[in-house]
């Protein structure tokens, strides 16, 4: 891929620099990169091998031809449960391999916080580590073997043996030989920590029992490109429990790091304060954290334990609360002593402080504002006796130059994720990094630690080896490059020869980067930039990449459908980075720009799940209004947006216009006319509409949305639904304007760019709702797309009070169920399982419809953990995007029902869900209403 969207996605990592490849190639096997690499060789044009794209220090990015292992070259090769190896390819992400491993009772343990989406080729190629490295060490530990090729073509098995005579043979006899002749200034000159990952690890060459794997590991795709890892693996632990530590001071905790590794723990775990009040900000964890933090701490330390059975973990509870009281820090203190251990036992719990955890970075990233926490020094290690010092030092050159920094990470090893806040789009706060690493660097070296602790070099520290190392030393490693890549072919600048670290001509905002002003369709004023803020809500994306993940929650279905950069939360936000800065041609009206969103269906599991906080489907309907304003809308796209106008004269006519599913002929003349795929049955038109004088009790406790959808297509569930809030003693009143025209959420208009026209008809939703708002009256509905729309969009499209109180009152119809002490119902003997709808889970509103369903009597309720349905509106029954839209389905969701029981209710509350698997499947689904209105007469 040479366009320049492709090279664009790939520009950039999860670090503050960014080079824009040559060309971005996914190979589909090893003979294709053999292909690329003797091409590159005869452009001479560098390669740049590339994993999951997350790292922190440039490392994933070049002016070169990207080879993106993770599309195809992602097999599990070989699984030995009884020597405890695998083989995988270097596209293998590490939670695919450890699924995989699970019902062995066997798990890699390198376990960095990026596991979901990260791959093993990159892992070895960075030397990861994660925070269980103090029992199971780093990366390089657990590489028993590489298979590579070498940059002149040559192919070989990188290990411990004597390799036969040949040009491999020569390149061991020639690194053994350096190997032996620096090992005095190695011993001399490398830290004598476990989280040593700088420069080549020439230390594996000397002595006499040399793997040659080790070497290749973290030389960050400069020497070789990986085909396949020989790992080893590790026993899965028991049952683990968790204390956290609280602690009145940041230096406190850091001087108990030393006491507390003295109970063998698995892992030591930094929180600061920084991190706690980021994620009591973020609706993903504000509960986890309310959780297990006592009162206001400066700093928590998450001691992990795993020894095996419960009667031993709690024995090591015991003896952390005695260590910890033995220390000085009680509950019942005030001052500097107060603090104390808070045992964790629940696996949920401890599951979900583990992924809040994982996200620290992200959590640190979410800051709404122009600084933000910037990697460069976060990495050095230090001996845990000097850890206290250490880390007060830092804190002091963070003063002296007007900033501060935020704090997590290995407390275990001495290794802390430390960033401070500066604003890389400023020449001043550039020359305050360049102090600042200067300084810091002298810091580790005086209490002779590692400068790069577990995120390796990159272009941020490899120019700062000879700091640490010494010339000789440095030397060596240009040794090491040039014998293996004499053409500096391999992901040049990165280890040796590499850029100033505050050169801003490869920095994502560099010294020419702007974001004209335009005006935008909707309220971006929470965030900073042009475009009245939107400019700063792109850039919220950090390129973190948890949109990759595979699996658990929703974000990102069509990245997990295709595997393509471009459908990932990240590509599209790296897109419109392009877009809105002029890096791109044609802009945010470009028909790249819409081929990139194409398969976004708008789910908005990134406004949950992002833990920075993007949320693409807002902007998604940005690029719709630009694309609107300039070239209109098709037929098809109109369709879609005025349904709600025409629907009224369409239900006249239903028993007309359903005909269309059932002439073959028909199907595919209107798929032409309507861009509606011949292969999809449409809606079914209902000749009885739901009316709004169904349901006008007078004094009404419950406002009834009744939305387009479930109004002309599935009344019986409006029906229902009233039925069912009378049975639980509400008074139920339909929402009008007094117009004759029913009220209408906006969606399909928003889903179309139409954002002028959503507006109006979210003034005219605000209007006809304020008095029952005013009253704290809840406003409800039964299509969660729609009564979400409340919650969300209005509040960018008509920002100020009135929509704010609507958002405060506005509710699912289980929310205001499952306020209500009594529903009476009765037994209906079959068991329910439950598919959530994309926005009721973004918006936490899947717990109330699971509490509602779980008071049936004698029913078992089961949620069902997919991903987004595929649906989402007219996006299952486009021509273009059907295959997808069915492949997202088969992901999770159709494999679930298959194995539901046969007699199980299958409840989905959105209508695209239920027609989503009324096609796919012979499960015929039904709204939660319907289910409690036949549980009322059961």
């Amino acid at each position: 891929m040479t366009d320049p969207a492709s090279r664009a996605r790939y520009a950039t990592d999860a670090s503050i620099y960014q080079m824009v490849p040559e060309a971005v190639v996914l190979p589909r096997s090893e003979a294709d990169v053999e292909a690329v690499m003797q091409i590159a060789r005869e452009e001479e044009t560098p390669v740049l091998p590339r994993g999951g794209g997350t790292s922190q220090c440039g490392q994933t990015i070049n002016r070169a031809v990207v080879l993106d292992n993770t599309r195809h070259l992602n097999k599990i090769i070989d699984i030995d449960p009884e020597n405890l190896t695998a083989k995988v390819q270097p596209g293998v992400v590490l939670d695919e391999l450890n699924r995989s491993l699970k019902p062995h009772g066997l798990w890699f343990p390198v376990d960095p916080s990026t596991a979901s989406r990260c791959t093993l080729g990159g892992m070895a190629a960075n030397n990861s580590s994660g925070g269980k490295s103090l029992r199971y060490g780093i990366m390089r530990d657990n590489v028993r073997a590489i298979a590579a090729i070498l940059p002149d073509g040559t192919r070989a098995r990188f290990n411990g043996a004597d390799p036969a005579p040949g040009p491999y043979a020569d390149l061991v006899s020639d690194m053994r030989a350096l190997g032996q002749r620096e090992a005095d200034e190695i011993d001399a000159r490398f830290p004598k920590v476990q989280r040593r990952v700088g420069g080549y690890n020439i230390d594996a060459l000397t002595g006499n029992d040399v793997n040659m794997a080790h070497l290749l590991v973290g030389s960050e795709g400069t020497l070789a490109y990986f085909t396949e890892l020989d790992l080893s693996l590790a026993h899965l632990p028991g049952d683990k429990v968790l204390g956290i530590c609280h602690f009145p001071t940041f230096y406190a905790a850091m001087d108990a790091a030393q006491h507390l590794v003295t109970l063998d723990p698995q892992a030591v775990e930094l929180i600061d304060d920084t991190m706690i009040a980021l994620g009591r900000d973020i609706p993903l964890f504000a509960e986890t954290i309310n959780a297990f933090v006592e009162g206001d701490p400066a700093a928590l330390l998450l001691v992990e334990f795993a020894e095996g059975n419960a009667t031993a973990n709690a024995a090591k509870l015991a003896e952390l609360a005695a260590l910890m009281g033995d220390l000085g820090f009680a509950f019942s203190e005030t001052g500097p002593r107060w603090g104390g251990v808070i045992p964790v036992s629940d696996p949920s719990l401890q599951n979900a402080i583990a992924e809040y955890r994982k996200s620290g970075l992200n959590v640190m990233m979410s800051m709404k504002q122009a600084g933000k926490p910037i990697s460069f020094v976060e990495d050095c290690a230090v001996a845990l006796p000097d850890l206290a010092e250490y880390t007060q030092g830092l804190t002091d050159i963070f003063a002296r130059h007007g900033t501060k920094g935020t704090w997590y990470a290995h407390a275990s090893v001495g290794c802390l994720h430390v960033r401070p806040v500066l604003n890389m789009r400023q020449d001043k706060d550039v020359k305050t990094m360049r102090k600042i690493a200067e300084e810091c660097f002298d810091l580790v070296k005086h209490y002779k630690g590692s400068h790069s602790g577990e995120h390796g070099d990159g272009i941020v520290r490899s120019e700062f080896h000879e700091k640490m190392f010494g010339p000789r030393i440095v030397s060596a490693f240009e040794e090491v490059k040039a014998r293996f890549d004499p053409d500096g072919l391999m992901n040049p600048g990165k280890i040796v020869h590499a850029p100033a670290m505050d050169d801003r001509r490869v920095f994502r905002y560099g010294p020419n980067y702007d974001v004209p002003a335009f005006e935008t369709a909707l309220d971006w004023s929470a965030w900073p930039g042009a475009a009245g803020g939107f400019q700063g809500a792109v850039e919220m994306c950090n390129n973190n990449g948890a949109c990759r993940k595979l699996k658990g929650g929703v974000m990102c279905p069509s990245f997990r459908a295709t595997r393509n950069e471009r459908d990932a939360t990240r590509g599209r936000a790296n897109t419109l980075r392009f877009a809105i800065s002029g890096q791109m041609p044609g802009g945010l009206t470009s028909d790249a720009m819409a081929d990139t969103m194409k398969y976004c269906v708008s789910c908005k599991a990134c406004r949950h799940e992002c833990p920075t906080g993007v949320d693409m489907a807002r902007m998604k309907i940005e690029v719709l209004a630009a694309r609107r304003r300039e070239n209109g809308l098709s037929l098809a796209e109109k369709l879609v947006a005025y349904l709600p106008r025409y629907a009224p004269r369409a239900a006249r006519v239903a028993w007309l216009l359903n005909l269309r599913n059932k002439i073959g002929p028909v199907r595919k003349m209107a798929e032409r006319l309507t861009g509606v795929s011949h292969r999809r049955d449409l809606p079914i038109w209902s000749a009885n509409p739901f009316r709004d004088d169904e349901a006008q009790d007078n004094d009404p406790q419950v406002l009834l949305f009744a939305d387009v959808f479930n109004r002309y297509f599935e009344p019986e569930n409006l029906r229902a639904a009233v039925r069912v809030l009378r049975a639980s003693g509400l008074r139920v009143a339909v929402a009008q304007d007094g117009s004759g025209t029913a009220l209408d959420c906006g969606r399909a208009l928003l889903a179309n760019g139409c954002v002028d026209e959503a507006r109006n008809e979210a003034q005219r939703v605000i209007a006809a709702t304020r008095t029952a708002v005013a009253r704290g009256i809840p406003v409800v509905g039964l299509e969660p797309s729609s009564i979400l729309t409340f919650r969300d969009e209005f509040l960018a499209l008509c920002p100020g009070p009135d929509a704010q109180a609507l958002a405060e009152v506005a509710k699912t119809f289980e929310e205001v169920l499952a306020t209500i002490a009594e529903i009476p119902l009765m037994p209906l003997g079959r068991p329910i399982y439950v598919h959530g709808h994309c926005h009721q889970k973004a918006h936490g509103a899947v717990t109330p419809m699971l509490d509602v369903l779980g008071r049936i009597p004698d029913t078992s309720v089961h949620m069902i953990e997919t991903s987004c349905c595929g649906m989402a509106g007219a996006f299952g029954y486009a021509p273009e995007t059907i295959d997808v839209s069915l492949a997202m389905a088969k992901l999770d969701l159709f494999p679930a029902l298959d194995a539901a029981p046969d007699d199980a209710v299958i409840v989905a509350d959105g209508t695209s869900c239920r027609h989503q698997i009324a096609d796919g499947t012979p499960r015929r689904p039904v709204h939660v209403a319907r289910l409690l209105d036949q549980a009322l007469d059961a």
